[in-house]
């Protein structure tokens, strides 16, 4: 792995992104915090942060080609944000990258990434 390969590429690329879709969704609708903010319909929302999560980790600008700027924050403001589920967000994620194996120095990179968007969308106390 070259240093200059983006985190998207060390992770492994679309497959390994995909991978963590499946496996974070799951763990953030059964959360007490997260569940609720979340449709029913999940698949929409896993296919919005597969094309996201590609592109905020140095992939192809799939979420751009297809939706325009992230805005994330603006997108992000209709659901009361608490620091707390900002954690819990973060910790399904770091369940997620466990459960598919991403190596312990790789995870924290990830999780490092995430948590400045994570806080950032905090709109509520």
């Amino acid at each position: 792995m070259k240093q200059s390969d983006s985190i998207y590429d060390q992770l492994g690329g679309a497959d390994t992104i995909k991978r963590l879709v499946e496996a974070f969704y799951p763990k953030v609708q059964d959360h007490p915090l997260l569940g609720p903010l979340f449709p029913e319909d999940i698949v929409p929302v896993m296919e919005k942060q597969e094309m996201f999560l590609t592109q905020f980790l140095g992939g192809p600008a799939l979420y751009s080609d297809a939706h325009g700027h992230p805005m994330m924050r603006a997108r992000h403001m209709p659901f009361p944000i608490t620091p707390e589920r900002a954690e819990a967000w973060l910790s399904c994620m770091n369940e997620a990258l466990e459960q598919i194996q991403v190596e312990e120095s790789l995870k924290e990179i990830v999780l490092k990434r995430l948590s400045g968007p994570a806080f950032h969308f905090v709109n509520t106390p």
